[in-house]
Formats: C-alpha cells, sequence, structure tokens
C-alpha cells in the first residue's frame, strides 16, 4: 500500500467545514472577503487582481492571479483588469525569481471546465515556476508528484520577496 503523507490539508480541511458557504460567491471573492491573507495564502492585492498561492499546487511557488471581479471568461475582463494581469504576472515572475531560482515558467489560462479549470466560473491565470532538474522517478513511475517544501514555508519566502521587490 502506498502512503502520501500531507498533515496540512487536515487544518484545511477543519478550517473549510467550519464555514458557511455562499452559494452567491465563488471561492475567489470569499477569501478576498475574509482578509485573513497569510492563511488564506493571499501573497498580493492590487486594485483589479490579487495573487494566490495554489492550495494544490502543481509545482512549489504554483500561483495563481486572479480578478477581484467574479468573470468566467478573459474576453469578460476591461481592459484595467487586463493589464494588471498582465502587469502582475511579470511581478509575480519576478517574485518567484527572487525567493526560489527556477530555470524557466509556465504561464496560462484554464478557461472552462473542458479546459481544466478547476473554478471555472472565476477565471485565474496560473504561474508555475519551472526547474529543469525537477524531473525525477516519481510522476514517471508512482504517478505522484512531490511538492518539496511546505506551503507555509513557500509562502513566506514568496511574501519576503514581495516586499524586497517593492
Amino acid at each position: 500500500m502506498d502512503h502520501l503523507w500531507s498533515p496540512w490539508r487536515t487544518r484545511h480541511v477543519a478550517d473549510w467545514s467550519r464555514r458557511a458557504p455562499d452559494e452567491g460567491s465563488s471561492l475567489f471573492e470569499r477569501l478576498l472577503a475574509e482578509e485573513r491573507d497569510e492563511e488564506n495564502l493571499i501573497l498580493w492585492r492590487g486594485d483589479h487582481c490579487f495573487v494566490i498561492l495554489n492550495l494544490y499546487p502543481y509545482n512549489n511557488g504554483h500561483l495563481m492571479i486572479v480578478p477581484n471581479r467574479r468573470v468566467g471568461t478573459y474576453t469578460e475582463l476591461t481592459r484595467e483588469e487586463r493589464h494588471e494581469i498582465a502587469d502582475t504576472i511579470d511581478q509575480a515572475m519576478g517574485w518567484l525569481s527572487h525567493a526560489l531560482s527556477p530555470d524557466g515558467f509556465n504561464v496560462g489560462v484554464n478557461q472552462g471546465e473542458a479546459a481544466g479549470a478547476g473554478i471555472p466560473d472565476h477565471l485565474h491565470v496560473h504561474v508555475l515556476p519551472r526547474w529543469t532538474s525537477d524531473t525525477n522517478f516519481m510522476p514517471a513511475t508512482a504517478g505522484t508528484k512531490v511538492i518539496p517544501e511546505a506551503l507555509g514555508d513557500t509562502y513566506r519566502k514568496l511574501r519576503d520577496a514581495v516586499e524586497a521587490c517593492r
């Protein structure tokens, strides 16, 4: 039997089970309204968007840039939202470079459920740091991706980078 330990998930599940669901709000709107940035992994807030660490990362440091306003498609964004999101992608890559020294990045949008969007009603942009040496036997032989650092540790490194890159 295979075991994959993820002790931080217990707190996450318990926290979410205590929150009253608001059917009128998206997950991102609820997180933004709570103003508990460290707990909710929100790294930065802008006028039109915010940056949050992905709770279920593909890679260490996987960020999402999310418009403050819920929109389902890129074409629904205002000009100001599009421009701030584009500028924030640049900033996020700078923060990730400062904190984690990746060799490259993947940046993209999964628009709609058919494209793989986990939260299809609230568009968001993924910014993933990538490392040349981040290929190992686990995904190939065990179908398992290993995230080498706790989310809280990554969050603190990135918060320090946000401050350092002002």
